[in-house]
């Protein structure tokens, strides 16, 4: 592209309602580097699906952009979220002790699978009629789905697109400039159809990055006001130095934390919340506080917010090693709507996923945080379930931590989420299955042959059984119970383990892996 960029259209590919955060801040810094550039965000989970190709077919023909920016969340098919309940698909279809459940559950696995592979003919549906109708622009195509599947996507890609891995300021201001200097870790498929590849060289300075100018953003996303009266997501750094087993974070945004200034966060969460009346946040980090210097990081944060007097909900994900009782104190000044945290009971299996803290530190950290004043907090818990190194005694061991938090915060304040570990390509956890014989070596990790999408959502004999069935008795007395489903199931597995339940598999591991060494 050697003529000059004037106009940029960005393009939210559908997905379920939730805060379309990387193109707000991508389109802020552009407008801050380049302000004389036009720029427009089309966001089409907010078009209903009937109308998403006239509309996308409208925005390009009535703008005619220099770059239309695709923005792709999510590509996998296992993965539950609003828009699907696969964890209770797979759930009945491989322990439901009915014969009509396991049928029913296998066709609604085929309207899973087809609505995702659906999906994902349209999205590149939608890529084409941009490159149809605009022969001249260049296209960019970036999100969660493309850090993760960068190469698969960009060779389905149209000619002329530059397909970002991971952060994309750099890589845009390359493109508008005319892309002479290629910039950022990214795919690119020239006109010829070749397919070169530039790995991460470099990581963005986040100092750059000033508080969100919200009115320019209401003033090119017709659809901002849609979202505030939901949760908004704010970052405050990138990087994670952790190297949990099943986890792309530190491939994606680098194994460095980078920081933003807190004077600019809390001026962002400010205008959020004084300007547009926002009253919940949430801290898009990959761990809102982990390090020690990451602490003293979120520390400055909330000292500024409190100086400011915001007023509303917080929340994200926490690491509780460097938690102090001064630093729980204004987590709650602040207004912490809930301590959301990976959970596990056990030291084996935090060793074997190499999630980097003690569980006897993690444990001792929940007391600031109830000596602080937290009442009606909820006590999110985010238990990979039947990971490796999972065993009857490290179950009952997590039961009996739960058990402890229940005392601490009251039990209808604990809410252990059930889940599985999903199985991500170039991960440790990946390399460990195929190691084992448990994957391929040459699997496909966006296959849609069902048989291995289970294996993708890791709950393994012989303690797969055994939680599958607890999910499913406590799923289905949810309604009777008035329950929650992660709390019902706990306690259901607690009472088949006091019985001894046959096939449980007493002490012997879900699957024979080595132990991993703890890092971080």
């Amino acid at each position: 592209m050697s003529k000059a960029v004037r106009s940029i259209l960005y393009v939210r590919l559908p997905v379920w309602k939730i805060w379309p955060g990387g193109v707000v801040y991508l389109a802020d810094f552009v407008h801050k580097q380049r302000p004389h550039l036009h720029q427009e965000i089309l966001d089409l989970a907010l078009v209903e699906p009937r109308r998403r190709r006239a509309v996308l077919r409208e925005r390009l023909t009535a703008l005619r952009p220099d770059v239309v920016a695709f923005s792709w969340r999510n590509m996998q098919t296992f993965g539950p979220h609003p828009e699907n309940d696969a964890l209770e698909v797979v759930m009945n279809f491989d322990h439901s002790p009915g014969l009509w459940r396991r049928a029913k559950a296998a066709w609604d696995a085929i309207g899973i699978i087809w609505d995702y592979a659906a999906a994902r003919l349209r999205n590149f549906g939608f890529l084409r009629l941009a490159r149809r109708l605009l022969p001249d622009a260049r296209l960019v195509v970036g999100g969660t789905a493309v850090s993760i599947f960068g190469k698969y996507v960009a060779r389905k890609c149209p000619p002329d697109t530059v397909v970002v891995v991971g952060e994309g300021e750099e890589a845009m201001l390359a493109v508008v400039d005319g892309f002479g200097v290629p910039a950022g870790h990214h795919w690119y498929k020239d006109r010829a159809g070749t397919l070169m590849h530039r790995p991460a060289e470099e990581q963005f300075d986040l100092a750059q990055l000033t508080a969100v100018d919200f009115g320019y953003i209401e003033s090119i996303f017709p659809g901002f006001r849609d979202y505030l009266d939901g949760s908004i997501g704010v970052h405050t750094k990138r990087g994670c130095p952790f190297q949990c087993h099943f986890c792309l974070y530190n491939k994606i945004e680098g194994d460095r934390q980078r920081y933003r200034d807190p004077v600019e966060v809390a001026k962002e969460v400010e205008t959020l919340n004084k300007i547009y009346g926002v009253k919940h946040i949430w801290f898009t980090d990959a761990q809102f506080c982990s390090t020690q210097r990451s602490t003293r990081h979120v520390e400055a944060i909330l000292d500024e917010m409190i100086a400011r007097g915001v007023d509303l909900r917080w929340t994200g994900y926490l690491r509780l090693n460097h938690l102090t009782g001064e630093l729980a104190a204004k987590m709650v000044a602040t207004g912490i709507e809930s301590i959301d945290l990976s959970f596990t009971g056990t030291q084996e299996v935090i060793d074997s996923l190499t999630l980097g803290y003690q569980l006897d530190q993690q444990m001792e950290a929940f007391r600031p945080f109830k000596k602080a004043g937290c009442v009606d907090q909820k006590i999110n818990l985010y238990m990979p379930l039947n990971a490796p190194g999972e065993t009857v005694d490290t179950l009952r061991a997590t039961i009996a931590h739960i058990r402890e938090l229940y005392a601490l915060f009251g039990r209808e304040n604990v809410l252990p989420f059930i889940f599985f570990i999903g199985v991500q390509p170039d991960t440790p956890i990946e390399r460990r299955l195929i190691a084992a014989g448990y994957l391929a070596a040459d699997y496909d990790p966006l296959t849609l042959n069902p048989f291995v999408i289970k294996k993708l959502l890791y709950n393994p004999p012989p303690l797969g059984r055994l939680i599958g069935r607890a999910y499913l008795e406590a799923y289905a007395g949810r309604g009777a119970a008035d329950d929650y489903v992660g709390r019902a199931t706990m306690e259901i597995l607690e009472r088949r383990l006091d019985q001894s339940e046959p096939g449980c598999g007493g002490g012997a591991a879900a699957i024979a892996l080595p132990v991993a060494t703890p890092r971080g």
